[in-house]
């Protein structure tokens, strides 16, 4: 599934200000191509990247994925390198290499079954669903369900069917070991093939049942190689139904997901579930890959901060970019 919604330079700004009028702009035209698409290259097969951070690094290339957004939070393509100032502790760094072609991913699903799922379980499998229609022929993917314990129920497997099958016979019960099952599914990617890899968390609360602390698992995706997307189902803050647990849900996962490029999303009506799940996959498909050496050449493990700033286009708004915030350097 594509969504695509071309516009030129000339004609954007006043696309944007009549389509502020709507507000499911975002949903239903989720793209905006702004130039002449980027054809940058893949660095050559022999330029073996480590696979370590989202951020990658081996002796000479860092790789950062890189989503834009306009004001209405759509997706902007056609950005060239040009467009990109990229730094590491503050030091301007220089891009190498630039991409913004469509590689496949590696994709892991962490779906909440815990007993307050019961009557949300339609719409969440109908999300998932949504986001696999996304899906590049040489995607894989597996499927971490969790409630009292985590669960691996489909290994990685290239057939987005498998993932379906198998959550249309998910059953609701128990409580939420949320950060066990995105712990796992973190484990799980250590056998992924793809460079590039995401989880896809889908849950309503927050965790009530994990061994794994919240400082233990954001040590362990900071550290990682994993953009981590999240799709948070919530009772309204003044529900008198909101545990603990519940209301300290959202922040939870804001965290998760900002310090790895990737992002949360508060979802309060069932049926825009499968519009936000496809929106997730739609920005994995359109997201900038700047490769880059950095200055630093210490092995020293320290943890390096990035940042990545847009030079726009003369007469468009401000566009957003996201992106991970920082790598460990290697020791070795």
């Amino acid at each position: 599934m594509r969504f695509l919604l071309t516009l030129s330079l000339t004609s954007l700004t006043a696309a944007l200000a009549a389509a502020d009028k709507d507000e499911k702009t975002d949903l239903q035209q989720p793209m905006v191509n702004i130039t002449t698409r980027a054809t940058g290259q893949r660095p050559e097969p022999e330029m073996a990247l480590d696979r370590r951070p989202n951020i990658r690094v081996d002796t000479t290339l860092v790789l950062i994925p890189v989503a834009v957004t306009d004001p209405l939070s759509r997706f902007v393509t056609g950005l060239d390198k040009e467009n990109f100032r990229l730094y590491e502790d503050k030091v301007e760094q220089q891009i190498i290499q630039f991409s913004s072609e469509d590689t496949p991913v590696s994709v892991g699903v962490v779906f909440d079954t815990s007993g307050s799922m019961g009557a949300k379980l339609s719409r969440s499998r109908q999300a998932v669903s949504q986001f696999l229609k996304t899906a590049n022929p040489e995607d894989e993917f597996f499927l971490v369900e969790f409630s009292d314990r985590p669960e691996l129920v489909v290994g990685l497997t290239s057939n987005p069917e498998e993932i379906q099958n198998r959550l249309a016979f998910t059953q609701a019960k128990g409580s939420t070991a949320l950060l066990d099952g995105l712990y796992m599914a973190m484990n799980q990617m250590k056998n992924a093939r793809n460079p590039r890899k995401a989880i896809l968390i889908i849950s309503d609360g927050g965790d009530n049942s994990s061994r794994y602390t919240q400082g233990e698992v954001k040590n362990a995706v900071r550290e990682s190689d994993v953009q981590v997307y999240a799709i948070g189902i919530y009772e309204p803050p003044d529900s008198l139904g909101r545990t603990p647990e519940e209301a300290a849900g959202p922040e939870l996962l804001n965290v998760l997901a900002e310090q790895t490029g990737g992002r949360a999303f508060a979802v309060s009506n069932l049926a825009d579930l499968p519009d936000v799940a496809a929106k997730i996959g739609i920005e994995l498909r359109n997201q900038y890959m700047l490769y880059y050496a950095p200055k630093n050449l210490m092995r020293d493990g320290k943890y390096r901060r990035v940042q990545v700033k847009l030079v726009k286009p003369a007469g468009l708004p401000a566009l957003k970019p996201t992106f991970r915030t920082g790598y460990y350097a290697p020791t070795q």
